[in-house]
Parts: structure tokens; C-alpha cells; sequence
């Protein structure tokens, strides 16, 4: 059974409360999306921002997404001692493979003499604690056991039991969950939208007006009421700069899935459609910083790293993501990635590129903005329709 309870200090820190069984999660904001916080009756909250969730009171109402290849499930329910009306989402997702757990394990001498690995830098773990010589947890100990499926000549299949402090799962909660937050985690047809500029004013703009996500956790970020401990890098600069942080898809150990998400410190800039020949500085700013912070902190150089913006994007204030290439995070599609050195060039080419551009994507069949991208298209005049039908029945 997993427990965890997080309230504020006044510090911004995070505090574990009586409740707590387990808590190892700096926060359980949910970057993309969440909401502000509600009043919430004494069974639920006993004091201000602080919730006990136990897994034991969980109901699945139904399963949203099970997907095979991340080795995650997104479950819709509600918490038995929470509010029953009140909708959760939990997305349970399989921890990647470490290069210390897949070492076997060696004696004091043999390990003086084996060089660290690429996983296992000082500086690659985002608050860790140092892990006393000796006791690293590996698959190639005593405590796994191999049960046989099957052997045929050189083959062997079998199913292994491991140490559990090996075989966790990541938990991501949202809570409480609107009706956004199901559609952005239910499992869907896509389909391709062509959104010219015209399309953007008339449908995109007055979308993102009416269907604007809360925007308060990034708010706490950048004003370090929440999260200051992860912060990996900040230029404090109001004009021009920005914050680094690990994003909440990455577990913040495991150099080969780095994935860091950068928060620019401007409010007045929605996505890359707002971008101009002004915010240049801002953007050389923030690839020329941010990549000499993850190479002093992580070892792992420019050319190493792939720095893109999202179009659409999940939540609306510019934000730019940072991965390692050797990691295929989710969202790394032509459909949806624009990597940040062409967003420069293009503006450096064409000062009002993205204000003039047709830029594709796709949308899920349930999302209000695919609606009404269909309903344009059956009012728009046959010769201005662009070539792709939207109409999926057809």
C-alpha cells in the first residue's frame, strides 16, 4: 500500500505529514495541466495544500491508456477518502534500467577499479542523497530468483523475481481531474490539421482564450513558492531569462532519459505563433545557457542534446524542452517538434515566420479544437478548403 501526504512549509519546500508511508516525490504538481487548488472538505485536506493519497482507496473507474511500448497505464477513478466526486487520474509507468543495477556486483578492490559509468555521475542526480559504498542494489544478487518457463538447447526463457527497491513504478497522480486532463490521457485517433494563419485568428486564438489551462503551478515555479530544490539552472533576468528543471516525465537520475524543461521567465508569450525578431536574445539566451548547464552538470554536450518547442503546445507560456539523443521521449514527432536552432533561423530569415506560417499537427478525435476545425472546414468556401480533408468519414 502507498501513502504519501505532501504539505508547504513556509519555505515553498515540500513537508511529509503523519500520513506518509512512502513520499520520495519532491511534488505531485502535474507539469502539464494542473489545476488551482480548491476547497476541499476536512476528510480531504486537513490543512492547506496538503493531500494523503492511498493507493488501497483507489477505484478504477476505467482504464484511459495502456501503452505497451512506454511500459505505462493511465487509469481513471476516484479516491475512496477523497471526495467521491471528485475525478483522479493515476498513470502508473515502469522505471528504465540503470547502469548500476544492471552491474553485477563486485568487492571494494574490484570497484576502485572499475570507472564510473555514464549513469552514475556526482552530479547527475537531482537531490540524491550518496549511496555508501557497497550497498548499490543490483539484479545480480542472491535476492533474484529465475523461474523457468522454458529451456531448449542454448535458450532459456524464465520470469525473475527481483529486489522490490529495484522493481518500483513511477505514480503520477492528477487530482482533481477535469475533463481536459481525461482527453489529454485517453487513448485516440489522431488526426492531421493544416492551421493556416487565418485559421489561427479566427479558431486557434479564440480556442486558446476559452480552453486556457491553469497556469498557477508554473507561476509557483518561477516565483519559488514551489519546487526551488530542483531548480538546475536560473538566469534571473527579467527580459531574457528563463528556468531549468528536470521535467516531470524524468525521474531526475537517469542521465540516458535526461529530459529537462525550461520555463521562460516572460508572461506575454503564448507559443511559438508569438515569436518575432524581439525575442531573439531571449531564445539564443536560453539554448546557449541551457546547454552549458547540462554539460557542467551532467557532461553531456551541446551537440548531444535535442532542444525543441511543442506546436501545439500542452499548456500556454513558452517553454522549451531538452533531452538527451540517445532518449525517444514521447512528442519528439515532426507533427509536433520544432526544434529550437530552426525556430532561429526562420526568424532570422523571415521576421514574421510564424505569424505567416502553415504549421501542421495532429489532434485527438474527442479535443474541442479538432471540433472545430471540422465545423470551419464544412463552412469554408470550396476553393480556400486546404487539400487535406479534415473529415475523417470521408
Amino acid at each position: 500500500m502507498l501513502k504519501t501526504s505532501t504539505a508547504t512549509n513556509d519555505n515553498g519546500t515540500n513537508k511529509v505529514s503523519e500520513c506518509n508511508v512512502v513520499d520520495e516525490s519532491p511534488s505531485q504538481r502535474q507539469r502539464e495541466g494542473q489545476q488551482p487548488p480548491v476547497p476541499v472538505p476536512p476528510t480531504e485536506q486537513s490543512t492547506a495544500d496538503e493531500i494523503c493519497y492511498d493507493l488501497a482507496q483507489f477505484r478504477t473507474v476505467r482504464v484511459l491508456n495502456n501503452n505497451s511500448t512506454h511500459k505505462c497505464v493511465a487509469l481513471l477513478g476516484h479516491f475512496g477518502n477523497l471526495s467521491p466526486d471528485k475525478q483522479a487520474i493515476v498513470v502508473l509507468e515502469k522505471r528504465a534500467f540503470t547502469e548500476t543495477e544492471i552491474t553485477t556486483a563486485c568487492t571494494p578492490t574490484q570497484r576502485e577499479k572499475i570507472a564510473p559509468s555514464e549513469s552514475e555521475p556526482e552530479r547527475a542526480n537531482v537531490g540524491e542523497k550518496a549511496v555508501p559504498a557497497g550497498s548499490e542494489r543490483t539484479f545480480f544478487t542472491s535476492s533474484s530468483r529465475l523461474h523457468k518457463e522454458f529451456v531448449n538447447d542454448v535458450y532459456g526463457n524464465f520470469l525473475c523475481t527481483v529486489d522490490p527497491e529495484l522493481n518500483r513504478l513511477k505514480v503520477s497522480i492528477i487530482y482533481p481531474a477535469s475533463e481536459k486532463h481525461i482527453v489529454k490521457h485517453t487513448a485516440q485517433h489522431r488526426y492531421m490539421v493544416d492551421e493556416t494563419a487565418e485559421r489561427y485568428r479566427n479558431i486557434t486564438l479564440p480556442h486558446l482564450d476559452q480552453e486556457q489551462l491553469s497556469l498557477e503551478w508554473l507561476y509557483n515555479v518561477l516565483e519559488h513558492r514551489k519546487e526551488k530544490e530542483r531548480i538546475l539552472y536560473e538566469d534571473p533576468c527579467d527580459e531574457n531569462g528563463f528556468i531549468l528543471l528536470p521535467d516531470l516525465k524524468w525521474d531526475g537520475k537517469t542521465v540516458e532519459q535526461l529530459y529537462l524543461l525550461c520555463l521562460v521567465r516572460r508572461r506575454d508569450i503564448r507559443s511559438l505563433r508569438d515569436l518575432t525578431p524581439a525575442h531573439l536574445p531571449l531564445l539564443r539566451n536560453v539554448q546557449a545557457r541551457g546547454t552549458a548547464a547540462i554539460e557542467e552538470r551532467y557532461g553531456i554536450g551541446a551537440s548531444q542534446l535535442r532542444i525543441y518547442l511543442h506546436y501545439q503546445p500542452t499548456f500556454y507560456h513558452l517553454h522549451m524542452h531538452f533531452t538527451y539523443l540517445r532518449y525517444d521521449p514521447p512528442g519528439t514527432g515532426c507533427e509536433k517538434a520544432h526544434l529550437l536552432s530552426t525556430v532561429i533561423n526562420n526568424i532570422e530569415l523571415v521576421g514574421d515566420y510564424y505569424q505567416r506560417a502553415t504549421l501542421s499537427y495532429t489532434l485527438k478525435e474527442t479535443d474541442k479544437l479538432y471540433a472545430k476545425f471540422l465545423a470551419a472546414a464544412v463552412e469554408e468556401p470550396a476553393a480556400k478548403r486546404v487539400k487535406t480533408d479534415l473529415d475523417p468519414s470521408q
